[in-house]
């Protein structure tokens, strides 16, 4: 059993803080809901969200709860966590509690195409996404007037085969200096080591064309055309050791035809990696994103 509160009240405004965020998981049995929505109702909670899934293959019961004080009341996140302690460890829960709405702390990872950084960029300034850009790291120049358009700091690390190990310890070096939550590789186009993707697993999420593992390699599009494809689409995941075969989060896909040339389907394959890897951070950040062995359950 283990419990994290992983955002604080720095992170969001002050009018949503009273809202908070239970996310849960634990082995299946009787009484779950009961026993914590009896917490909620005795902390005068409204339930604004609730979605659950019992896994009755594997036996495990998956919960996310919203909930908001009652009209004219407050709510109190440490007693609620003190309280909502005692039922986790009788069922064995992993769960979290959190500040609804806060944003968390995200490092953007590019290389040269910058389709996703672009979109990211634009959905963190609009606020359609719960993130703050804290830094935007490159092997490449290509992005670094854009990235301090936004007044976001733009850290150039090169990588070759001979300073990789340096080049992760700078990444490292900047994920803990700007306590960063989540990872996002938006067309990041470097493998990260096995340790490093063991040191930050469940908080690094990668994209990549849903052509792999068919076709591998340069000019993916270029080869899918030759081959006559159907279907465009992508995949965000977690990062693991295995390249690209990480829990899967979100995926697009966009009907094509022979009249889609290589160009064509490169540019609707921008589309579906933006939409997949933004619905990715989206609902990772949301706290709706559970991971389950070698999958996830996105409670929405």
């Amino acid at each position: 059993m283990s419990a994290t509160t992983e955002t604080t009240e720095a992170n969001v405004p002050r009018a949503a803080s009273s809202e908070l965020v239970l996310t849960l998981d634990c082995p299946e049995t009787l009484g779950i809901v009961h026993a914590v929505s009896g917490v909620l109702l005795d902390h005068g909670c409204n339930i604004v969200e609730l979605t659950q899934f019992d896994d009755r293959r594997r036996g495990h019961f998956f919960m996310r709860v919203h909930v908001a004080p009652a009209a004219g009341e407050t709510l109190d996140r440490d007693a609620l966590y003190a309280d909502l302690e005692p039922v986790a460890q009788r069922f064995q829960m992993n769960w979290q509690l959190n500040v609804h709405g806060a944003k968390r702390r995200v490092l953007v990872m590019v290389s040269k195409f910058g389709h996703c950084l672009n979109d990211l960029l634009y959905r963190s300034r609009t606020g359609e996404l719960p993130v703050d850009i804290v830094a935007v790291v490159s092997n490449h120049l290509d992005h670094q007037r854009l990235v301090e358009w936004h007044g976001i700091p733009f850290y150039h690390v090169p990588v070759t085969p001979d300073t990789k190990p340096e080049a992760e310890a700078r990444l490292l070096d900047l994920v803990d200096r700007f306590e960063v939550d989540l990872v996002v590789l938006a067309r990041y186009m470097q493998v990260l080591s096995d340790s490093l993707a063991t040191r930050m697993s469940g908080r690094v999420i990668n994209i990549h064309h849903s052509f792999l593992p068919s076709f591998k390699g340069a000019k993916p599009y270029h080869q899918a055309y030759e081959r006559g494809v159907k279907t465009v689409g992508a995949t965000a995941h977690y990062v693991n050791a295995e390249l690209d075969e990480g829990p899967i989060i979100a995926q697009q896909t966009v009907q094509v035809d022979h009249t889609f040339g290589p160009e064509d389907l490169v540019a609707a394959g921008r589309d579906t990696e933006c939409k997949a890897l933004s619905d990715a951070v989206k609902w990772h950040c949301e706290g709706r994103v559970i991971l389950q062995g070698p999958s996830t359950v996105v409670l929405r």
